[in-house]
């Protein structure tokens, strides 16, 4: 079949790319900048990539009028006041456009468990939604999940962050709430094994785990398995902003994914009972077997997705190719060049730079700017990169976004997503057989200038050590 893919590269969209391939379908993945797709998947013989922006009428020519399946997987952690608005917005376009121009016989949405009945607003906006997208021109299926663990999805990584670093918890009473968490392997199962499925035409159906839980339990259980022994106290007098606060310093995430997360853990994600497991022949896993599960991708440097991909856990709202072409005009620049000795090695260290890697030199010194990021409300290091080796368009690497990652033309270029009074890139590329190294800075304002002058002496530390390392034999 011909499936249309919304959300391409997204934390479920990435992951289900390969599952649909293998079972002989034809893709076409919808996405907003070209440029975040992986080769694998951009050069692919069954796989069209088309940009579309569904808040852009303009662009939903691009999809083909001959798709059989479409996957809605487009979802937004947004804390902009019209979130709610835009993914209205969306899913309209969406309907309207498929209704009237393609062929499409299935819709299959993702959505999130809502069946409590004070839903906080991503919640209730993933029911506006569904109801949105129920047309008569086409079958809708709905499957409402719950917390979804996997490696690098934004619950696990939360939950690992606090049980690694914290023996001794005291944690808001958001972690008495009670949820039923779902392995991502059966989320995909549950997607995939829709396809042209019409006993579960026009219906909607929970998925969850075999457990419930609280987050308390999910933590002490996530404990067991990597063998950590951990104190967990709730206490009653912290107020959603201060557990926002409390996530950001402790964990990876973002202030504003922390505020939308606290918003929704405050819900229980309790499912309803259906046929759905019997229809598909799907049996969830347990909590504790997909931690295990996720662990075994981590320590395979397997993990094929992540919350951290996403454009929300930086600074970027637009489009990435929209940064490409690195300023010349107004900027302050730092440019070192140096003899390559081995152009395989020295490659082989630009694309395994940040994250475990660290920068190659006076990495103390990338981690207080890090610190002092984080202190300001910024993202600081602790992202890190979400695989150790590859390196795509769209990756987060620490306070750095890649938006550019050819080895074929030797080129790497990252755009700062610290707070700065004004825009950094960082590129690397080696021509005939010299590493050039160019640090360019556009100020904003008289601060901007500022601070340019007031780092230009780390700046000679770190970039010469750093370039003097990654061309080194050593």
């Amino acid at each position: 079949m011909k499936i249309l893919l919304t959300g391409a590269t997204g934390y479920i969209g990435k992951r289900l790319i390969p599952i649909l391939l293998e079972l002989g379908h034809t893709l076409v993945c919808s996405v907003r900048d070209k440029q975040r797709i992986p080769d694998e998947i951009a050069n692919h013989e069954r796989i069209d990539i088309i940009e579309v922006d569904f808040l852009n009428l303009s662009t939903l020519d691009n999809i083909p009028k001959d798709i059989d399946i479409a996957y809605y997987l487009i979802h937004s952690m947004s804390s902009s006041s019209k979130f709610e608005k835009m993914e209205y917005d969306c899913a309209v376009h969406f309907k309207t456009y498929l209704s009237q121009q393609t062929k499409v016989k299935q819709v299959i949405y993702l959505s999130g468990i809502v069946n409590d009945l004070q839903l906080s607003k991503h919640l209730l906006s993933r029911k506006n939604v569904e109801e949105t997208l129920h047309s008569d021109s086409y079958a809708l299926t709905t499957f409402r999940a719950g917390i979804i663990v996997g490696s690098g999805s934004a619950s696990f990584e939360i939950i690992r962050d606090l049980t690694e670093k914290l023996p001794i918890m005291i944690a808001p009473k958001w972690i008495k709430t009670k949820s039923q968490p779902i392995a991502i392997r059966d989320v995909l199962s549950y997607l995939s094994k829709a396809i042209g499925n019409e006993k579960i035409y026009n219906k909607s159906y929970d998925i969850f785990g075999p457990n419930t839980l609280s987050y308390k339990e999910m933590m002490l259980q996530f404990a067991e398995v990597r063998k950590f022994k951990r104190t967990i106290i709730s206490v009653p007098v912290m107020t959603p902003k201060l557990s926002s606060y409390w996530l950001y310093f402790i964990t990876t995430t973002s202030y504003k994914l922390a505020i939308n997360l606290v918003d929704s853990m405050k819900v229980e994600v309790i499912g309803k009972p259906s046929d759905i497991n019997d229809i598909l022949d799907i049996e969830p896993i347990s909590y504790k077997h997909a931690v295990k599960l996720a662990f075994k991708k981590i320590e395979q440097n397997g993990v094929v997705s992540s919350w951290k991909d996403s454009l929300i856990s930086g600074r970027f709202r637009e489009k990435i190719s929209q940064y490409i072409k690195v300023p010349e005009y107004g900027c302050f620049k730092d440019v070192k060049i140096r003899t390559v000795v081995d152009e395989t090695q020295t490659l082989d260290k630009i694309w395994a730079i940040g994250g475990t890697t660290g920068w190659y030199y006076a990495t103390f010194l990338w981690k207080l700017r890090g610190y002092l990021d984080k202190v300001v409300g910024g993202i600081g290091l602790r992202r890190g990169r979400t695989h150790q080796t590859k390196l795509n368009a769209g990756d987060p690497l620490d306070f750095w976004r890649v938006l550019y990652a050819s080895k074929e033309e030797k080129r790497l270029l990252l755009f700062a997503e610290m707070r700065l009074p004004g825009e950094a890139w960082l590129e690397f590329k080696i021509i005939k057989n010299e590493l050039h190294q160019r640090a360019t800075f556009r100020p904003k304002g008289i601060l901007g200038r500022m601070y340019w002058y007031a780092v230009l002496p780390f700046h000679g530390i770190i970039f010469n050590g750093m370039i003097n390392k990654l061309v080194s034999k050593k």
